[in-house]
């Protein structure tokens, strides 16, 4: 996977893990905004444009929806194609 989609997906899974609870999480991410999650409590934010954003763009990919973010023994995993009905089973295993 590429590495600024690995980036997004990080960042994006890091905002559902710090929020209160998965069904309150607010995600507000800005355009011409790269958001770059390093590890547990690592974050950096850095403003692009222009020509950056062609570069930027190269090593992106699109996340699919229904798609669900966790941590496990500090490393960040995701799981595309879940259903919402699925990740309540799992909530109340």
């Amino acid at each position: 996977m590429a590495f600024l989609s690995k980036t997004t997906i990080a960042t994006a899974a890091f905002a559902i893990i710090s929020s209160q609870a998965f069904s309150e999480a607010c995600w507000d991410f800005k355009s011409d905004t790269a958001y770059m999650y390093r590890g547990p409590g690592q974050m950096s934010v850095r403003e692009f444009g222009g020509d950056r954003r062609s570069a930027i763009m190269k090593y992106a990919a699109k996340v699919p929806k229904n798609t669900v973010f966790f941590m496990k023994d500090g490393e960040l995993y995701s799981a595309a194609g879940m259903s919402e009905n699925s990740l309540n089973e799992l909530h109340m295993e």
